[in-house]
């Protein structure tokens, strides 16, 4: 991107000057010591080391600040304003001269951090775009322990009707063999005792047969019960480890990692600004 300097920025110079005329109220032609030195008649244009040393303050400062809030995107454009004027008004002042070298180095500073800003912007846009999944994440763990533990209780409920179901049956076979195992028979009736005999036979079959399927419905919820939790686990480990993953890509989130970036930008400038200065004083000795 290309930049112009803007011309706006001279007012704001006037406004300091302004600042001096009010100290030079108390007496017309006067010059009033602060700190040692002597102030600028309100007439008398800054050097051009004064300019120079203003310019060069405000890169550092740029260079240094930092931003307060994620995401850190919404505060480039306004730095990027501010570091435009600053050259602005340091190119339009009187004080110094601005050559090519400069004007070109200058240029491919802003064009690269203004690079580097927009990849910024555009990364921080996806990790905001990660954080919503991320809840979606978090949420959808809530809603797989909520349909684990429903599914349990389901499963509970049947197999606890089912085995009650089944426990009376065997009770009632135990019953009904022990009041057969305690009928009395003559010794003389072989047919009475045949008759017991025969009874006690299917009492024990239909006993066997409760026993063996109230077993087999125990074991069968058991099995059912535990190819349910691994389902259960299999399915919220997946989710965890795409939330650690989710969270460790969003851990930058609230770093502010334009630092370095306009850090280098603004070094970069007052390198040349200093360059420039050098140039100057060679073509002047």
């Amino acid at each position: 991107m290309s930049y112009r300097p803007q011309t706006s920025s001279r007012r704001s110079t006037g406004r300091g000057r302004r600042k001096l005329h009010h100290e030079k109220s108390k007496g017309k032609g006067q010059k009033h010591r602060s700190g040692g030195k002597y102030l600028l008649e309100e007439n008398e244009p800054p050097t051009a080391e004064e300019v120079v040393n203003k310019v060069l303050g405000r890169l550092h400062s740029l260079g240094s600040q930092t931003f307060a809030f994620s995401p850190f995107s919404q505060y480039f454009d306004d730095w990027l304003l501010s570091l435009k004027s600053v050259l602005s008004e340091f190119e339009l002042n009187s004080a110094v001269k601005v050559d090519e070298a400069f004007v070109k180095e200058r240029s491919k500073v802003i064009s690269d951090v203004e690079g580097k800003l927009g990849e910024k912007r555009r990364a921080e846009a996806v990790l905001l775009e990660t954080t919503q999944k991320l809840a979606d994440q978090n949420h959808l763990l809530v809603q797989i322990d909520a349909e684990y533990a429903a599914a349990t209780r389901e499963m509970g409920s049947k197999r606890n009707g089912e085995i009650k179901h089944l426990t009376r049956k065997v009770h009632d076979f135990e019953e009904e063999l022990e009041e057969t195992n305690q009928m009395k028979t003559s010794i003389f009736s072989p047919f009475a005792r045949r008759a017991k005999s025969q009874r006690v036979e299917e009492v024990t079959k239909k006993l066997d047969a409760a026993k063996s399927k109230l077993e087999s419905v125990v074991k069968a919820f058991e099995v059912d019960q535990e190819k349910l939790h691994d389902e259960y686990e299999e399915r919220k480990q997946a989710v965890i480890e795409q939330v650690r993953k989710l969270e460790k890509e969003i851990e930058g989130l609230e770093t502010d990692r334009s630092v370095e970036d306009r850090r280098v930008a603004c070094e970069a400038l007052v390198n040349a600004v200093e360059a420039l200065i050098k140039r100057e004083d060679s073509a002047v000795s």
